[in-house]
């Protein structure tokens, strides 16, 4: 998933007041058909912060390992000249 970069919390928090302001802008100039828009272009805006305000504040690192690849066993063949 993409997450808003938390460096750009106060331009989104600006995005959201200037909308709200052309909102009602436009409701007071009865342009209803740029309200809808507009509250898309909100809606957008609030869940940019509000995926901010979920994530968590520190990353923390899952070790996951490094596999480890071994040769298969072969068995000891026993050799007749051979002593044990």
């Amino acid at each position: 998933m993409l997450w808003p970069d938390p460096a750009q919390r106060d331009r989104l928090v600006e995005i959201g007041d200037n909308l709200l302001a052309r909102i009602a802008e436009t409701e007071r100039e009865g342009w209803l058909g740029e309200v809808e828009g507009l509250q898309v272009s909100l809606a957008g805006a609030e869940e940019k912060l509000a995926q901010l305000d979920r994530r968590p504040a520190s990353r923390s690192v899952v070790d996951l390992g490094i596999p480890t690849i071994t040769a298969p066993a072969v068995p000891h063949q026993h050799r007749p000249d051979e002593r044990t």
